[in-house]
């Protein structure tokens, strides 16, 4: 078996704050409580555990979608006058998409953040 990514914990400020996010904004399901955790599911083989741990923000987090759901995605965004940008330190120049490069090769990316102040990436292979 090849090894794959299960479950990631992403430490947030505001819970409520962070789960709307993850589900209003980048569509993810939310699964409900788990102990401390709230999960949203990003697809059959993986969740987002977050965790109501302080932190200063600061960490990458890159998802690919499909060209469809990253345009609905992106359109989201713009809609509720989220800062963004076309490269990783351009967030807030407010243009995009960019053309960055991914594990699966080069593709559409926009950038923002999340309550928490994490850097979010969508992306878009061709």
């Amino acid at each position: 078996m090849a090894v794959q990514l299960d479950h990631l914990i992403i430490r947030v400020n505001d819970m409520e704050a962070s789960v709307r996010f993850y589900s209003e904004i980048l569509g993810l399901s939310f699964e409900g409580s788990d102990g401390p955790f709230r999960v949203l599911r990003v697809s059959p083989d993986l969740t987002l555990q977050l965790a109501a741990w302080p932190t200063e923000g600061n960490e990458h987090f890159a998802f690919a979608m499909s060209p469809g759901e990253f345009e609905r995605t992106f359109a989201r965004v713009r809609e509720t006058g989220i800062a963004y940008g076309d490269a990783f330190d351009r967030v807030g120049n407010m243009k995009g998409p960019g053309r960055e490069s991914g594990a699966r090769g080069v593709g559409k990316a926009v950038y923002f953040f999340d309550p928490s102040r994490h850097l979010i990436e969508i992306r878009s292979y061709d």
